[in-house]
């Protein structure tokens, strides 16, 4: 394993999972959609009807660690707040 690759690419997960947490908490109460999320951090490109789109990997990731929630219905992301009916 490349040591220095690894940390590197560590460290752009980091800071693009930091970005998403900071455009998520000064987002609506009813939160933003992927598209909505990347293309407040600039990102435009992609295939036709997905451009903007975060990976869904890297909102999976902050999902698993218990940061944000999709809405099932909206697609919409939040941040999760605990405890979880405030």
């Amino acid at each position: 394993m490349n040591s220095e690759a690894y940390q590197l690419a560590q460290q752009a997960i980091a800071n693009l999972k930091s970005a998403i947490y900071l455009v998520l908490e000064s987002a609506p109460s009813n939160g933003l959609t992927n598209a909505e999320i990347g293309r407040s951090l600039g990102i435009y490109a992609g295939h036709v009807g997905h451009e903007g789109h975060i990976p869904r990997t890297v909102l999976g990731l902050l999902e698993s660690e218990g940061v944000v929630q999709q809405d099932s219905d909206s697609k919409r992301w939040t941040l999760r707040r605990y405890p979880e009916n405030s």
